[in-house]
C-alpha cells in the first residue's frame, strides 16, 4: 500500500523526532521511520542541555518535561591525582535552564513522540528503509519493510536522521570526511548508593580516563581507552580492569565487582567526521548522518536537535506552499555548518592536545594542567565551558507557529 506524505523522516533518534514533532505542529504532513519496535536501547549519550531545555519551554512542554523523571547536573568537574578541579558552571547560564538533564533517551523520545500533533504526525515503528526512491535526478521518496511488508512512501522531502552508519545517506552517494580520534570509550555501569558524596565528573589518570554521571541509582561510567586498546584491555583480564577503574575512583571500589563479565562492558567506537554537502534534490541530511561527533561534552544529541530546529524553522514555509528548492535546503546547511565546524574543531583541539597526552602510558606522572588549575581558582572562568558545551555556538529557537495541515 503507498502513502504519500510531505516529509519522510528516516530515523527516530532525536534529530528526527525533533524534526517531525516541529513540522507537523507547523502544519507539515510528517512520517517518522524507526526500524526498531521500541525507544528501548542503551543509547549512552542521555544528557539533554539548556540549549535543548529551552526549546522544551518554548514550545510549552517544560512543565511537562521537568515532571519527568531526571538528575540535574549543575557542575562539572576534572579529577588527577585525587583533587578535584571545577571545570563548568551551568549556574550562570544565560538561559532559563541552568543546568544538563540526565534522562534516559527512551524517555525523552517517548515524551517527543507523545507531544506530537497526531492529526500531521505518523511515527511507523518496525519499519526499516531499504532504498530511496528517485526520478529525473531527485529524491521522491523511500521502499521501506514494516509489519504489513513492503510500502514506499511518497514525500517533498526525505530527512536523513539515520544516525552516524546511515545508510540512506550512502544511498544517496555521499560520504564523510573523516577526521580520526585518539581514543575510543568502554561504558558500563555500577550501582549508586544514597550515601555517595561524588558528583559527575572525569577522573584522569596516566594512560587511563573515567568519566562517571549521576543516574540516580547508578553510575554510568565511560573508561576511555586509546584507539583499538579495547583488544589489549580484555586481554589483561577481567580482574586488571576492575583494579584500574577502582584506582581512578576509589568511592567505586567496593562495588566493580558489579562487572561481571565482560558482556557488561560496551564498546563504542569514536569517531569525528562530517559531510561537506548535506544536501540533494528532495533529501536533506541532519543529526549524525550529517556530522558525527566526539562524546567530548556529550553535545551531540543537542547539535542534532540544534539542526532539526534550524530545517524546521527553515523548511515548514517553502514545504506548506509546495515551493520547496534545494537553495532551501542549502539553507539549512549555510545556517548549521559553522557552529558543527566550531565544536568539531574544539573537540578535536581537546582529543589531541588533552585526551592523547593522558592516554600515552609512557608518559610522565599526570600533573594538573595549568588550564585546569586556573578553571578551579577563578569561577567566573567555568562560565565559558559552560556556556559552549551548555548552550553551543548558535543555539536555535522555535520560528515557527502552529498550524493545521494544508487540505
Amino acid at each position: 500500500m503507498d502513502r504519500g506524505a510531505s516529509v519522510c523522516i528516516v530515523g527516530g533518534g532525536p534529530a528526527g523526532m525533533m524534526a517531525g514533532l516541529l513540522l507537523a505542529r507547523a502544519g507539515v504532513p510528517v512520517t517518522v521511520l524507526e526500524k526498531h519496535a521500541d525507544f528501548l536501547r542503551d543509547f549512552r549519550g542521555d544528557t539533554i542541555h539548556p540549549s535543548t531545555l529551552d526549546l522544551m519551554d518554548e514550545l510549552g512542554l517544560g512543565e511537562a518535561f521537568r515532571a519527568l523523571p531526571q538528575q540535574r547536573v549543575e557542575t562539572l568537574s576534572g579529577v588527577v591525582a585525587g583533587r578535584a578541579f571545577r571545570i563548568a558552571d551551568f549556574r550562570h547560564l544565560p538561559s532559563r535552564n541552568r543546568f544538563i538533564a540526565m534522562m534516559p533517551q527512551w524517555d525523552f523520545l517517548d515524551f517527543l513522540a507523545r507531544q506530537a500533533d497526531k492529526s500531521n504526525f505518523c511515527l511507523q515503528m518496525r519499519t526499516e528503509s531499504l532504498s530511496l526512491v528517485e526520478e529525473a535526478g531527485r529524491i521522491v521518496g523511500v521502499r521501506a519493510r514494516g509489519p504489513d511488508g513492503e510500502t514506499e512512501i511518497r514525500a517533498d522531502l526525505v530527512l536523513c536522521a539515520d544516525g552516524r552508519h546511515s545508510a540512506m545517506r550512502a544511498q544517496a552517494g555521499f560520504r564523510p570526511q573523516a577526521f580520526g580520534a585518539p581514543m575510543d570509550v568502554l561504558w558500563f555501569r555500577l550501582s549508586r548508593r544514597a550515601s555517595d558524596a561524588d558528583a559527575t565528573a572525569g577522573r584522569f589518570g596516566r594512560g587511563r580516563i573515567l568519566v562517571t554521571i549521576d543516574r540516580g541509582e547508578h553510575w554510568q561510567c565511560a573508561y576511555v581507552v586509546p584507539k583499538g586498546g579495547d583488544a589489549r584491555l580484555r586481554a589483561g583480564g577481567l580482574p586488571a580492569f576492575r583494579a584500574r577503574v577502582a584506582d581512578l575512583a576509589p568511592l567505586l571500589a567496593d562495588r566493580v565487582g558489579e562487572i561481571a563479565s565482560w558482556d557488561d562492558v560496551k564498546v563504542l567506537t569514536v569517531t569525528v567526521d562530517r559531510l561537506e554537502r548535506w544536501h540533494r534534490p528532495g533529501l536533506l541530511c541532519i543529526g549524525d548522518a550529517a556530522h558525527a561527533m566526539s562524546p567530548i561534552g556529550g553535545v551531540g544529541i543537542n547539535l542534532a536537535i540544534q539542526d532539526a530546529v534550524a530545517a524546521a524553522n527553515l523548511l515548514a514555509d517553502p514545504l506548506r506552499r509546495g515551493t520547496l528548492t534545494e537553495a532551501d535546503l542549502a539553507r539549512v546547511q549555510r545556517r548549521r555548518m559553522l557552529p558543527v565546524r566550531l565544536t568539531q574543531g574544539l573537540q578535536r583541539l581537546v582529543q589531541n592536545r588533552v585526551i592523547a597526552r593522558v592516554l600515552d602510558e609512557t608518559g610522565a606522572p599526570l600533573r594538573p594542567p595549568l588550564a585546569l588549575r586556573l578553571l578551579d581558582a577563578l569561577p567566573p572562568l567555568q562560565r565559558l565551558p559552560a556556556c559552549i558545551v551548555g548552550l553551543g555556538f548558535r543555539p536555535e529557537h522555535v520560528r515557527t507557529e502552529p498550524q493545521a495541515a494544508a487540505p
